[in-house]
């Protein structure tokens, strides 16, 4: 290999893909994570499951601040705030709110998703054929769901902003889609089918593969956790690590919820919370379902991965160390049951399991991507929340690009760490 030596501080699916995208570049590449790849501590072995091109809405929209107070006040909803971590989490709260304030502000913020995402299944069939998995990632298409047509239409301007971008819809209603669905609780009573969509069969299995082939192309796992950075004359020489410093030329920040403080030394203050989210896994048979689900009432996903139906989602905002409220999961519970009465009766159910994960999130609902501001030959790669599968493939690209020195695939501006400056 005639490149450089990188450092990829992070083994979930952004970094991952990364140590592959900078591998076929020529690069060496040792991968710094403390745990096992796929392993239950990263946020991409719990998340959805979705490869979703409806996916460029951020979390903040228009009149959300309305809810708060609901939000604080029922700790059953999606979106929950623990009262006692508020005054830490309200400077980043207020930015949140801010940034889906306005109708112009989202479309900008779904204008650069669309660009991160695009084509992402795409690309992620890509990924996994070269990686010899072509089975980890399915395309089955993807379903919306709704109790009525009036329903779908009151989110009327979010699937507007999609269909500008390019998403392709199908609508499914009454009989054809308790067909569709067997099973299916009779308040659904209208859908919308995205047949673009695809899903990871196994999201932990998918990223540990993606690591698997990459350590066959001559990639070094490192097991150890980055703390910081050495440099000479501005210029990174190497990462320092609970197992010792790592000499290197260049270093990429892909290290989840844990990037923020790395990221700051290297010069770049990102304001980055941990969206908690959860998710529950049924190991029965039932139901058997056409394609995953997003039941718009119950803000979940529903999927079918490593023999298990799995129902991922709420939004938990707490500090990363604090205990999980195992009272999401149960939420989570109710919801599959609510949707799928027939699981009441599932042996299978006696053996769910569940899962809390953080999400790394950013007030304006763009992730951080770009060259460091203070050290030179630090890159960050991080801060995706609710996306981090969907946009990993391209992350990659535009982190591979930035190293190589050739114009990036999109435009990254909308991405540039010192954005929060």
């Amino acid at each position: 290999m005639t490149g450089q030596h990188v450092a990829v501080i992070g083994g979930g699916i952004v970094g991952t893909a990364t140590a592959e995208a900078l591998l076929r570049d020529g690069h060496r590449v040792t991968l710094v994570e403390p745990g096992p790849f796929g392993g239950e501590q990263a946020a991409s072995f719990g998340n959805g499951a979705f490869i979703s091109p409806a996916s460029i809405l951020p979390m903040s929209m228009p009149g959300l601040w309305r809810r708060v107070p609901g939000f604080l006040a029922d700790p059953s909803g999606p979106l929950t705030v623990r009262a006692r971590h508020l005054p830490r989490l309200a400077p980043w709260l207020l930015r949140f709110l801010a940034a889906g304030a306005t109708q112009a502000r989202v479309t900008r913020t779904a204008a650069a998703l669309a660009a991160l995402l695009g084509d992402a299944p795409g690309r992620h069939v890509a990924l996994a054929a070269r990686i010899g998995r072509a089975e980890l990632v399915r395309h089955a298409g993807l379903l919306y769901l709704y109790p009525s047509r009036a329903d779908w239409l009151a989110e009327g301007f979010g699937w507007e902003l999609r269909r500008r971008h390019g998403l392709e819809t199908r609508e499914i209603a009454g009989d054809a889609l308790a067909q569709a669905v067997p099973g299916l609780a009779p308040r659904y009573g209208f859908g919308v089918i995205l047949p673009g969509g695809h899903h990871s069969t196994d999201p932990g299995a998918y990223v540990a593969a993606i690591a698997a082939a990459c350590r066959a192309q001559g990639m070094i796992h490192m097991t150890a956790r980055a703390t910081g950075f050495v440099t000479e004359a501005g210029r990174l020489a190497a990462i320092r690590t609970s197992a010792g410093d790592l000499a290197c030329d260049r270093a990429v920040i892909a290290a989840g919820i844990g990037a923020a403080a790395l990221a700051r030394q290297a010069g770049d203050r990102v304001p980055l919370e941990a969206e908690r989210g959860y998710h529950v896994a049924f190991p029965g048979a039932l139901p058997d379902l056409p394609m995953p689900l997003m039941p718009q009432d119950l803000k979940v996903a529903v999927v079918r991965t490593a023999g298990a139906l799995r129902v991922a989602g709420q939004v938990e905002f707490a500090t990363a160390r604090a205990a999980p409220d195992w009272r999401r999961a149960e939420i989570l519970r109710r919801a599959a049951l609510s949707m799928f009465p027939a699981l009441a009766g599932d042996p299978g159910g006696a053996a769910m399991t569940r899962w809390q994960g953080n999400r790394p999130s950013t007030p304006d609902g763009l992730p951080v991507i770009g060259a460091a501001s203070r050290i030179e030959g630090v890159h960050h790669a991080f801060g995706h929340g609710h996306v981090g599968l969907n946009a990993a493939p391209m992350t990659a690209e535009l982190t591979a690009a930035g190293i190589a020195g050739r114009a990036p695939p999109v435009d990254p501006a909308p991405f540039r760490p010192g954005r929060f400056a």
